[in-house]
């Protein structure tokens, strides 16, 4: 489930460029943080479809999921993973909810006790600070090297958690400096792992209904509680 939880921070850090315009200057790298800061802060919702992209360091394989995520603050999300197979992922103000439609089977999680990365919990209840929180990094051993493989001419930072967790201990982003866009955030995990999301057709402050946020499992649906001793 942590999983989730660091591709939100992801789509929140893309949420925030998303907000930002400043065609007439180009945005230098140092100003990045403060414009991601701003933005971040003024976000009450979203919704917008994703492209996510899972890769296996071990193994060499990746995977690539698409759908459409609805986003509203504190911590409520709607993630519905569409292909390859549907999995809905519901998180409330009290219960999580892992939907998955092809094996009838529900996971039920408590939030409060689910949210054990101190960063994202951070970041997804409103609290979180881009420079008190990360080591941001314009430039860093193997920079060039992020920046080739993108090849798009981004303005390319990583972020390095002051505390390091197994489910993130570093990002990438790259952001078009004429327009302080964000067009690519990679999170890599303890083991090397990538998961990288885009966002497209992006709407900002839309009205959510408080039901998109709450979930009742499908008749005969097998219920998996987790919330005990959590």
């Amino acid at each position: 489930m942590l999983r989730f939880y660091t591709v939100l921070f992801a789509a929140i850090l893309a949420l925030a460029f998303h907000g930002i315009s400043c065609a007439a200057e180009p945005v230098s790298p140092e100003k990045m943080p403060d414009l991601i800061q701003q933005r971040y802060e003024t976000l009450k919702t979203f919704q917008a479809d994703f492209v996510q992209e899972l890769t296996n360091v071990a193994s060499g394989e990746a995977e690539s999921r698409e759908g459409r995520i609805w986003f509203r603050q504190p911590s409520q999300v709607r993630w519905e993973t569409i292909t390859p197979e549907k999995q809905l992922l519901v998180v409330g103000p009290d219960y999580a909810w892992d939907y998955i439609e092809d094996e009838q089977l529900v996971l039920k999680y408590n939030v409060a006790s689910l949210l054990d990365s101190k960063t994202i919990l951070r970041f997804i209840s409103g609290q979180a600070n881009i420079k008190e929180d990360f080591i941001v990094k314009s430039e860093w051993q193997g920079a060039d090297d992020v920046r080739a493989r993108w090849g798009k001419g981004f303005t390319v930072l990583q972020l390095v958690p002051k505390e390091a967790e197994p489910g993130m201990v570093l990002a990438y982003i790259g952001v078009e400096p004429d327009t302080g866009l964000l067009r690519q955030v990679m999170i890599v995990d303890f083991y090397g792992n990538g998961n990288e999301l885009r966002l497209s057709n992006v709407k900002l402050d839309v009205d959510l209904a408080a039901d998109m946020f709450t979930f009742v499992p499908p008749e005969g649906t097998q219920v998996e509680d987790n919330t005990q001793g959590y």
